[in-house]
């Protein structure tokens, strides 16, 4: 604002803009990649000069719930994920949660999900697919898991079905899409509701489709370890827009009233309606009529997500292309190897590169983890391996078809290790050196 006192709101605000894009350059200077000295993550945020002067922009609004950044991230979204609504919340958990507590609306009348019910998943996978299940009473139903892209083995499906079973809730593993079509199928066939946690795989597709519009309800988490950030964050997705008021609903309180945070009379009948065994009358912002949760996000988690979203598109590229890379790097140890394979007809968006070492290899997937940690090179285990062997899950009501001998095979041997776009060609090939070393000592730890 040429001209302008610096005393004046609007030309203080722009100068401590710029002052933190200088901020920026000096804190977060590139530092050299140096093997076996730095690290190579896993996962990380990915942040510029825009999100931290986003960021800042929003805190000095001092609006400290959902706000304009809010409003502005749930339209965006919605739209880059080809869906009608995006409804954010405080985490990817919390999505999940939300996105089956929708299912449990009244209103739904003999398709609504009720304590009894069961919901087919697989125990191959993070533990927030599976606890909204438990945790509204139902029965969780667990289905083996293919090997190579550690999906839902959808031959198993019909096997799983029961006069009990209301819907199925999985995710897409790792950012490669699981068989849509054959899952979709099954769900209409049978009338079930059907659950996309999408927690990985912003941007993957499936026959051209994004992930996430197939199904009645999907859920994105922002976690930074994820394909765009928050911090903390998440978002419920849907074209229903019954399913949207619903969960809406459950996530501000349980309350009646649809009025953003600030606003008022929305429905112009605030004082006029009648509701329960309530008198006449009573205020809107006060009806409650779910037994819901406060699970959302502020502002300036929101304003965060606006910038990251416009380098979605580049840090998906990041993604596939540093996962090719390794792939690369690493397809000629199939003898010791199993590596990943997308689904047929889909187009992952890669979350991490898993690897499985083969029973009758030289080493064990432990001496690998050991290995890779030793040289910095960060790693993780394919989420809970298997639930049931989990502690918390042992003595949780479920059924389960077979014995889950693959599921068991994921938690015996699989790990995977970063494509995040903070990774670089020196860290990926100090990667793939490490991995190959394998081929020259049967003693790597």
């Amino acid at each position: 604002m040429p001209g302008a006192s610096l005393s004046h709101p609007e030309a203080l605000r722009q100068k401590i803009l710029r002052l933190t894009r200088e901020y920026y350059a000096v804190k977060w200077e590139t530092k050299p990649f140096v093997p076996e000295e730095s690290s190579v993550p896993v996962s990380g945020r990915v942040f510029d000069a825009d999100d931290l002067e986003t960021l800042v922009d929003s805190s000095l609004d001092f609006w400290l719930t959902a706000g304009r950044y809010a409003d502005t991230f749930e339209r965006e979204f919605a739209r880059w994920m080809d869906v009608r609504y995006a409804l954010l919340v405080n985490s990817g958990s919390s999505a999940n949660l939300l996105a089956f507590a929708t299912l449990t609306a009244e209103e739904l009348g003999e398709r609504r999900i009720q304590p009894g019910d069961e919901v087919i998943t697989v125990a191959a996978g993070f533990p927030t697919t599976v606890n909204p299940i438990l945790q509204h009473g139902c029965t969780p139903v667990f289905v083996d898991v293919e090997l190579g892209t550690y999906n839902i083995d959808t031959n198993a499906l019909e096997a799983a079905l029961s006069p009990r079973t209301k819907a199925i809730m999985i995710a897409h593993t790792l950012g490669n899409p699981f068989d849509v079509d054959r899952v979709v199928s099954f769900a209409k066939e049978h009338n079930l509701w059907l659950i996309e946690d999408c927690c990985d795989a912003v941007g993957a597709t499936y026959q051209g489709k994004k992930v996430g519009t197939s199904g009645d309800l999907a859920t994105v988490s922002f976690y930074p370890a994820h394909h765009i950030t928050m911090g903390e964050g998440g978002a419920v997705l849907t074209n229903n827009p019954r399913l949207k008021r619903y969960a809406e609903s459950f996530r501000d309180w349980g309350r009646d009233c649809w009025c953003k945070p600030g606003c008022d009379n929305t429905c112009g009948k605030r004082f006029d309606q009648q509701l329960g065994d309530l008198p006449s009358g009573y205020d809107h912002k006060y009806v409650y009529s779910r037994i819901g949760h406060n699970l959302k996000v502020t502002d300036m988690q929101a304003a965060v997500g606006v910038a990251q979203l416009k380098k979605l598109p580049q840090f998906i590229e990041a993604r596939c292309r540093n996962f090719q890379y390794l792939y690369d790097g690493l397809k000629d140890m199939e003898d010791v190897l199993i590596l990943p394979r997308a689904t047929p007809g889909s187009e992952p968006s890669w979350f991490g590169f898993p690897i499985a070492v083969r029973p009758e290899a030289p080493i064990t997937r432990n001496d690998l983890v050991r290995h890779l940690n030793s040289r910095k090179i960060g790693t993780r285990l394919l989420f809970a391996g298997n639930l049931l062997r989990q502690p918390a899950y042992r003595n949780q009501p479920h059924r389960k078809v077979g014995d889950l001998p693959n599921t068991d095979f994921v938690m015996n041997h699989v790990l995977w290790t970063g494509v995040y776009p903070g990774l670089t060609s020196q860290m990926i090939d100090h990667v793939i050196t490490t991995v190959r070393e394998i081929h020259v000592s049967r003693n790597v730890a």
